[in-house]
Parts: structure tokens; C-alpha cells; sequence
């Protein structure tokens, strides 16, 4: 198998890290201030990442959970938040990993939460989105942390190469 996918799925848990980490020091008004984001709040667009995330690993793995929305709040408190979007990233990580070139090759079909239309779609694309997905919103939850007045990480791709030395790259002067 291609080492793109399990990079991005490590990417994404490490980006995953270093966001909840800064957001941790928000206090709990503004966790839930509405702050125009497209999820309104902090904790919104946080919820809303881990809740896609399940959506997709149950068309994935063929085993939805029910009542899921795009909108579901899962969590209001963060401590609880944090530890749900850690066993998350743990499990898409051993799913990711566990794929074989035939099954990331393969199709799968899914219903979408918000109509009664089926789809099919390649898996592999299909995971290139959901990583896409994750880095889209949490530019949302970076562009608050600044806009709290907090420090916000770096999230880039190449300081996950560097600080854990996937993609080759060196570091010459």
C-alpha cells in the first residue's frame, strides 16, 4: 500500500494534538461563543469533525451509527470532546492501517445523512476527503483561536515531517 494514507491518517491525529491543545486554554464562553464559523462555535466545528469522522468510518467499515447529523453536538464539555476525538483518531489510524491494496482499491456504497439517495464512491479518494475534511474545519477553529487573541499552532504538513520525520525532510543549516 501506498504510505500516503497512513501518513495522512497520523497527520491528521497529530494536527488533531496540537489544536486541542491550544484549545483547551479557552475558557468555557468562549468554547461556545458563536464566532461565524459554518458550525457557529469552537465546540461546534469540533463536534462536527468527530461526528463527519464516525459518518465515515461507518460507511467505511460498513457499520453506521444512528441519529448522526452533520450538526450533531456529541459533546458539550471538552475534556469529554478531547477523549472521544482521541480514541477517533486511534481507531481511523488501525483502520487505515489495515488496509489492503485490493480494499483501497475496492468501492463501497453509503447514504448520505441528509437524503435518501444511495451512492457509491472509491475508497481511497473517499479518505483523501475525509483528511481534506479535517484540515478544512480546523482552520475554522485556528482562525478563532486568533481571533480569542490566543496562540494557535502551526499545523502545517511539513512540521508533522519534520517533528516526527515522515517525507524526507532534512534540516541542511
Amino acid at each position: 500500500m501506498s504510505n500516503r494514507l497512513p501518513v495522512l491518517a497520523r497527520y491528521n491525529a497529530w494536527a488533531n494534538h496540537k489544536l486541542y491543545t491550544a484549545v483547551e486554554h479557552l475558557t468555557a464562553e468562549q468554547f461556545r461563543a458563536d464566532r461565524g464559523l459554518f458550525f457557529k462555535s469552537v465546540c461546534g466545528t469540533l463536534n462536527h469533525l468527530l461526528a463527519a469522522d464516525r459518518i465515515w468510518m461507518g460507511r467505511f467499515t460498513g457499520k453506521p451509527e444512528s441519529g448522526l447529523n452533520l450538526d450533531t453536538i456529541l459533546f458539550e464539555e471538552f475534556d469529554a470532546l478531547h477523549a472521544a476525538r482521541q480514541a477517533e483518531d486511534t481507531r481511523i489510524i488501525s483502520y487505515v492501517d489495515g488496509l489492503s491494496e485490493s480494499a483501497l482499491a475496492g468501492s463501497f456504497s453509503y447514504r448520505r445523512t441528509s437524503t435518501v439517495e444511495h451512492y457509491a464512491a472509491e475508497l481511497a479518494p473517499a479518505l483523501d476527503h475525509m483528511f481534506n475534511h479535517q484540515t478544512h474545519h480546523r482552520g475554522q477553529v485556528h482562525a478563532a483561536l486568533t481571533g480569542f487573541g490566543r496562540e494557535a499552532p502551526s499545523l502545517d504538513l511539513s512540521g508533522f515531517y519534520r517533528e516526527v520525520g515522515f517525507g524526507g525532510l532534512i534540516r541542511i543549516s
